[in-house]
């Protein structure tokens, strides 16, 4: 299968957001992939409020099934979510629970006045009520396949398709 190309979807991503920003957005991006691509916007859109990251690890509702995920990040929102408008960057936006959990731990810090949801990908497939209100591009891809984002050492963004019986061997 064909994947599109990450850093073209993820200028056509700032391009649909860029309307939108005013001053007062901030971005939280979503361990791992979300974080790159909330760096790239935050760098492309030149936002003035710091940017903020959030590792959803402790708040996933598998997390008693499966365990601690062996490369847990800190979190960290370095400004007011108290009234703030923020838009929360993932990679795939798959069933829709990682977005909840990330909602869930962005209210531990604050009341937002806002959230929106960007993703790269918009894969289907959701088991919760989540919509992005921004997506670089929608895939229909088999349920056996996960799709994932890469980051060279020279920070070029790709897509990658993988077996999901992998992580399960």
């Amino acid at each position: 299968m064909q994947l599109p190309d990450a850093e073209q979807l993820l200028a056509e991503l700032t391009g649909r957001i860029r309307p939108d920003v005013e001053t007062s957005t901030a971005l939280v991006g979503i361990h791992t992939g979300g974080v790159w691509l909330s760096q790239r916007l935050h760098r492309d859109l030149k936002l003035s409020l710091p940017l903020g990251a959030l590792d959803v690890s402790f708040y996933r509702d598998d997390f008693g099934q499966i365990g601690l995920h062996p490369q847990v990040k800190p979190s960290d929102i370095p400004f007011e979510v108290e009234g703030s408008h923020i838009i929360l960057i993932d990679d795939v936006l798959y069933t829709g629970r990682t977005i909840r959990a990330a909602i869930n731990e962005l209210f531990d810090y604050g009341r937002p006045a806002s959230v929106r949801l960007a993703a790269l990908v918009d894969r289907g497939g959701r088991e919760l009520p989540i919509a992005a209100q921004y997506i670089g591009a929608t895939l229909d891809l088999p349920p056996d396949k996960m799709l994932a984002l890469e980051k060279t050492d020279n920070g070029t963004l790709s897509l990658s398709l993988y077996d999901k019986r992998r992580d399960n061997e």
